[in-house]
């Protein structure tokens, strides 16, 4: 019988028989796998997608994808999706593509058709300029299948390295996360993590104890606070995946579609040119006095509304996204409440990677700068103070998104110039009159350049005091930086937001012409 002489089958019972398929696809494995997925406090891939996007607006992608590997009983397990779901829907009407691992699939595990549903949903949000957000939840690479599933693997880091810098990437971590396919979310611009549930590690608990010996659990070795707080690898930690996507969702109004655009305006009634005068009484004028730098964020944003990145890593140096007369912009600011706001490895690393985020995606930056310079020690020495402050220098350097830097009080040393001083191009060095722009504190300054004078004095206590005052009084008083042109104006705290919000409407039609060259060479 010939293919024209086959008896056709109506169009209802095709249009019948898809949707039961698809019924199939979207119902997973069985009633007991989401049961146990439920009871380990997680979500399914579909209701986290549900919880990320727009009611209704998922569109699924390759639903019907089923793997074609055998052995090891993989012929006689096919499902659909072969654990994970991808496709696009919208987040406040915006385009966002995802895909998400579903655990009561293979345990989520990455095989050849999973690696490569993955890699188109790459590969058309990189095309259509939009963000993507990975929900991860997967056991790591399907050991059936063997090299082809570690192959899928490189596939989504080389997309991973492509789209860097050209659309927002955000990784959400619902689940475990080892070996190699933790190098992905490392890849992306944003970890989020929840406790308890979610852990990322290269080797675990089991492997470590066989290795070195130690004792240790999944969550003490690679859990959501030890990477919120003692690795950096994650940027925000949360409690439960309901508030974790909340805020994913947050973060992606504040950031543009692609590297094309500027980020979205809204309009907040926060009036431009609010008065700031509160500022007079959060920030000390004496340089020793701490004070939490996130009060100065505070009064000077829209509303005081701030999304800070990172803020259990690093304490020293405050990295916040806000909006400035409903634009977004980006806050580095050192946190004079923690270690005195000194630059150190960490502090370095954590500013310089938020500066780069920001000047990749067309975000401008505001540096509140309060710094007694960077932190001396053996250790700092040694773990490579110098090429890590040089990640924050090279960063600021490179940068070409609007740049302005205030002085709120003190500025010593090599971190002065790091913090976006004048001189490596901020486009505006602003300055409060409390200002001491100087090579160091005025005590550190005269013992060194007084010391035979303080050494051969009857009192050297009242001459040091005498020394200390006259160096004050020559080098660092708050106009010596601007009466040579390093300080472009010296400004009242009451003004602090009218100000900024004026030099950055001024500075948004910024353009800067980069040298020709294939990529710079960053110290890393």
């Amino acid at each position: 019988m010939t293919i024209i002489d086959a008896p056709l089958i109506p169009v209802l019972d095709r249009a019948a028989e898809l949707a039961d398929i698809k019924a199939q696809a979207v119902a997973g494995p069985d009633e007991r796998a989401t049961q146990r997925q439920h009871a380990k406090g997680k979500l399914t891939a579909r209701e986290r997608i549900d919880l990320l996007l727009d009611e209704g607006s998922f569109h699924e992608i390759e639903a019907l994808r089923r793997h074609r590997a055998s052995g090891f009983g993989l012929e006689d397990k096919r499902p659909y999706t072969d654990g994970v779901v991808t496709g696009w829907g919208t987040v406040d009407g915006r385009t966002v593509f995802v895909y998400a691992h579903d655990f009561r699939i293979f345990g989520g595990a990455l095989g050849e058709a999973h690696a490569e549903k993955i890699h188109k949903v790459m590969d058309l949000a990189e095309s259509a300029g939009a963000p993507l957000v990975s929900l991860n939840d997967g056991a790591g690479a399907r050991i059936q299948e063997g090299v082809s599933a570690l192959a899928g693997y490189g596939g989504i880091f080389q997309r991973n390295t492509r789209a860097s810098g050209v659309i927002p990437q955000i990784s959400v971590m619902l689940g475990p996360c080892a070996g190699g396919a933790a190098y992905s979310p490392a890849l992306t611009d944003f970890v989020f993590m929840v406790r308890e549930t979610s852990q990322m590690f290269i080797t675990g608990p089991d492997v470590v104890r066989a290795v070195t010996g130690e004792e240790i659990s999944q969550n003490g070795l690679g859990g959501a606070d030890v990477h919120a707080a003692t690795s950096g690898v994650a940027a925000f930690a949360y409690d439960d995946e309901q508030s974790c996507l909340e805020d994913v969702r947050h973060l992606l109004s504040l950031l543009p579609a692609n590297n094309r655009e500027t980020p979205p305006r809204e309009f907040t009634g926060d009036p431009a040119d609010r008065p700031t005068g509160a500022l007079t009484g959060i920030v000390p004028v004496n340089p020793q006095q701490a004070y939490d730098i996130r009060k100065v964020i505070e009064e000077v944003v829209d509303d005081g509304e701030y999304f800070e990145v990172q803020p259990a890593w690093a304490t020293n140096v405050v990295c916040a996204l806000a909006r400035m007369d409903g634009h977004v912009t980006g806050f580095v600011a050192n946190q004079p409440a923690s270690l005195a706001g000194v630059l150190d490895i960490h502090a370095s690393e954590k500013a310089a990677r938020f500066v780069q985020f920001c000047d990749a995606f067309n975000i401008p930056l505001v540096t509140l700068v309060d710094v007694p310079g960077f932190l001396p020690g053996v250790d700092q020495e040694h773990g490579g103070i110098i090429r890590h402050g040089a990640k924050l220098l090279y960063a600021y350097c490179n940068a070409t998104v609007p740049r302005i830097s205030l002085v709120l009080r003190k500025a010593y040393g090599g971190a002065y110039i790091v913090m976006d001083s004048r001189s490596i191009g901020a486009d505006l060095a602003l300055a409060w009159p409390t200002n001491e722009i100087a090579v160091m504190g005025a005590e550190g300054a005269a013992n060194v350049i007084f010391r035979r004078e303080i050494a051969a004095a009857d009192d050297p206590d009242a001459m040091r005091a005498q020394k200390i005052k006259e160096y004050t009084t020559e080098l660092m008083h708050p106009y010596y930086a601007a009466e040579r042109g390093l300080v472009d104006d010296v400004i009242d705290p009451a003004e602090t937001r009218s100000v900024l919000v004026g030099a950055l409407s001024m500075l948004r039609t910024k353009y800067a012409d980069l040298p020709s060259r294939k990529h710079g060479n960053p110290p890393v």
